[in-house]
């Protein structure tokens, strides 16, 4: 496998667990303390910095740091919309659509010496 193509598997990985962190608290735990969801999102924040951090280290020796974190955009984003549609039961939005193109275009100018 390719160096990109690991780092992007790994910042997935990562992103599921991330994404979990940030906003599955507020699915389940609404009615809980704010301190369990803030400790049980710390919890699932370990599991994703355990993926994350080798991602970054694998990318970064081969990407610069604009390059690996516009790839961390566009997985962050590539994971939060169906968590977001499918998990979250929220309304599949064309401003999800407008947020990757603009994206893309990040994607162009900063990859473009590698095209």
């Amino acid at each position: 496998m390719t160096t990109i193509i690991q780092t992007a598997c790994l910042l997935i990985l990562s992103n599921i667990f991330m994404t979990f962190a940030w906003y599955g608290h507020l699915k389940h735990m609404e009615h809980r303390p704010l301190m369990v969801a803030v400790v049980v999102s710390w919890g699932i924040a370990f599991f994703e910095y355990l993926v994350q951090v080798p991602a970054n280290r694998l990318g970064y020796s081969y990407m610069s740091l604009g390059q690996l974190k516009i790839l961390q955009e566009i997985i962050t984003l590539s994971v939060f919309v169906p968590f977001a549609v499918f998990y979250m039961k929220q309304p599949l939005r064309l401003d999800f659509l407008w947020a990757g193109l603009c994206i893309c275009g990040a994607v162009y100018f900063v990859f473009r010496d590698k095209l």
